[in-house]
């Protein structure tokens, strides 16, 4: 059974960056979201490690209308290919969390 199949909420496509000073360098691409993990993917494997936890700032498409916000998430899988690296976090709290939960509820309706 597909790790996917086994989630309790369902993970929305997004092409929001992401941030996360010290773990990664640039910007990289979340991939999905939900309100309790999401994936993101960079083009270079980041020094991370399984079962740490990270601050990681996130910055919404523009015509999503939405503010970045940060979320502290907690690495749970790391799948590298040939020119990029995905990694999957578990989120452990989001500070500013009306505008997360707006996002979540914007790539829930832009994917009805």
């Amino acid at each position: 059974m597909p790790l996917f199949d086994k989630r309790k909420n369902r993970r929305y496509p997004s092409v929001a960056k992401a941030q996360s000073s010290g773990v990664f360098s640039g910007d990289a691409l979340l991939k999905d979201l939900s309100i309790t993990g999401c994936c993101i993917e960079c083009t270079m494997c980041p020094e991370i490690s399984a079962g740490e936890k990270y601050k990681m700032s996130i910055f919404p498409e523009e015509n999503s209308g939405i503010g970045s916000f940060e979320l502290v998430v907690e690495c749970k899988w790391i799948h590298t290919a040939d020119y990029s690296c995905e990694i999957g976090f578990d989120i452990v709290q989001s500070p500013r969390g009306k505008t997360f939960q707006r996002y979540v509820d914007y790539l829930s309706w832009r994917s009805a």
